[in-house]
C-alpha cells in the first residue's frame, strides 16, 4: 500500500532535518529521505567550524540563531566555544579585514579588533608576521562526524521518518484529484501533499525532474586532518582573504580547511582532492603557525557545497510547481541550517516567520517552467 504524507523532505542534511523537526512539531506527518546516510553529505564533511567572522553580512541574524541551536546541542554533537581569531599579513588584507569586520559587527556579531601583542597573548603559537586580528569569543566548532547521529536521534523522538540508502529514483506532481508528488523508491513509492527539496548540490537535478531548472553551481572544498600533537592552539584560526579554517581539536590533530578546490561533480560521486590546492591550503596553514611544519598530514576529503552567482539561499516555493519548496545553497549552512529550515517549514504551512526568506525565483532568467505531471 503506498504511504501517504504531509510533507516529504528530500535530503536529510542539518537544513532539510531541521525543516522536518519543525513541520512535525507543528503537527504534519513528515517523511525525510536521504540517499546515503543522515547528514553523510555537506554537514557531516565540513570542517565543523562555527564562525561568525566567515558570516556573510546579510546572513548575519540567521548565523547568530543558528549559532545559538549549535550551542544549545552541547557535548551531543561536539561543541566547542573556543573564540577564533582572523589574520591579516599585510596592509592590503588589514584593510579588507577591518572593512569587513566592522560590516559584522554592525550586524550582530560580537567581533573585536586586537593588535598583533594582544593577539601573541592569547595563541603565542601563531605567527609574528600578523599586522592585524579580529577576534570573536563565542566563535567555535562542532564535530561534523556526529551531525548525522545527532540529527537521526531528533527525528526519530518527534516521530518523523527517516529513509536513509534510498535515494528518490523518481519524483512527479500529480494531476487531479488532492494534488500533491509521487516519490518513486528502490522498495516502492509514496505521496505526499507537499515536497521541500533540501538535497544540496543535488537539488538541482531533482528539481529538473519537476520541470524547473535551477543555475546552481557546485564547489568541490577540501578538508584535511592531521596526526595527533602537542596542544600549541586554543582558539580557531582564519585568514582575511577567507581561505583558511585552522583549528586543534581536543585529541591535538589540526583540522585544516578553507574552501580550497577539488575536482569532480556530484553526479560522479565523491570529489576528488587535488594535490595542488590542498598544499596551496596547507601552506597558508604552516605560515599562519609555523610549528604545523613538523605535523604530517593523514587524511584528505571533498565535500560538495551548492551556490548560485548572488551567494544568498534558495528558500522559498519552487517557481511554477505549486505545492514544492527548495531549501539549498545556504553558504555558511552548517551554522545557519538549524535557523532557515524551521523558517521554510513554518512558511510551507502558511506561518509567517520573523526573518525573511530567499525566494528562487529570483535566479531564473526566464518565465517560470510548465509544471512536469504524474
Amino acid at each position: 500500500m503506498t504511504r501517504r504524507y504531509d510533507i516529504a523532505v528530500i535530503g536529510c542534511g542539518i537544513m532539510g532535518a531541521t525543516a522536518a523537526l519543525r513541520a512535525a512539531q507543528n503537527g504534519m506527518r513528515v517523511v525525510v529521505i536521504e540517499r546515503d546516510a543522515a547528514g553523510s553529505g555537506a554537514s557531516g564533511v565540513n570542517a565543523g567550524t562555527l564562525s561568525l567572522q566567515i558570516k556573510r553580512v546579510s546572513l548575519m541574524p540567521y548565523a547568530l540563531r543558528g549559532h545559538a541551536w549549535w550551542r544549545a546541542a552541547g557535548d551531543a554533537v561536539g561543541f566547542r566555544e573556543t573564540g577564533s581569531c582572523t589574520l591579516a599579513f599585510d596592509a592590503r588584507e588589514q584593510a579588507l579585514l577591518e572593512e569587513r569586520m566592522a560590516l559584522k559587527r554592525e550586524a550582530g556579531a560580537p567581533i573585536e579588533f586586537l593588535t598583533p601583542r594582544e593577539l601573541h597573548a592569547r595563541e603565542p603559537a601563531i605567527t609574528d608576521r600578523v599586522v592585524a586580528a579580529s577576534w570573536c569569543a563565542v566563535d567555535g566548532h562542532a564535530d561534523s562526524s556526529r551531525t548525522g547521529v545527532y540529527l537521526r536521534a531528533l527525528l526519530r523522538e518527534a516521530g518523523v521518518e527517516t529513509r536513509e540508502h534510498a535515494g528518490a529514483t523518481g519524483i512527479a506532481s500529480i494531476d487531479g484529484g488532492d494534488g500533491g508528488f509521487r516519490i518513486d523508491l528502490p522498495g516502492g513509492e509514496l505521496r505526499a501533499r507537499r515536497v521541500l527539496l533540501a538535497c544540496g548540490a543535488w537539488t538541482a537535478d531533482v528539481a529538473a525532474r519537476l520541470g524547473v531548472t535551477l543555475p546552481i553551481r557546485v564547489r568541490v572544498n577540501t578538508v584535511s586532518v592531521t596526526e595527533p600533537g602537542p596542544r600549541r592552539l586554543s582558539a580557531g584560526v582564519g585568514h582575511a582573504t577567507g581561505l583558511l579554517t585552522l583549528k586543534q581539536k581536543s585529541s591535538g590533530a589540526w583540522l585544516i580547511g578553507g574552501g580550497w578546490q577539488g575536482r569532480g561533480s556530484p553526479q560522479e560521486g565523491r570529489g576528488e582532492v587535488v594535490a595542488e590546492t590542498l598544499l596551496g591550503n596547507w601552506r597558508l596553514a604552516r605560515f599562519a603557525v609555523p610549528s604545523l611544519a613538523h605535523v604530517r598530514v593523514i587524511r584528505c576529503w571533498t565535500g560538495f557545497e551548492a551556490w548560485v552567482d548572488d551567494h544568498l539561499p534558495l528558500a522559498g516555493p519552487l517557481p511554477g510547481v505549486p505545492d514544492a519548496w527548495v531549501l539549498a545553497c545556504v553558504r555558511g549552512g552548517y551554522t545557519i541550517g538549524p535557523c532557515i529550515g524551521p523558517l521554510v517549514a513554518d512558511a510551507m504551512l502558511g506561518r509567517a516567520g520573523d526573518l525573511p526568506l530567499f525566494d528562487p525565483a529570483r535566479v531564473l532568467a526566464s518565465s517560470a517552467p510548465a509544471t512536469a505531471h504524474a
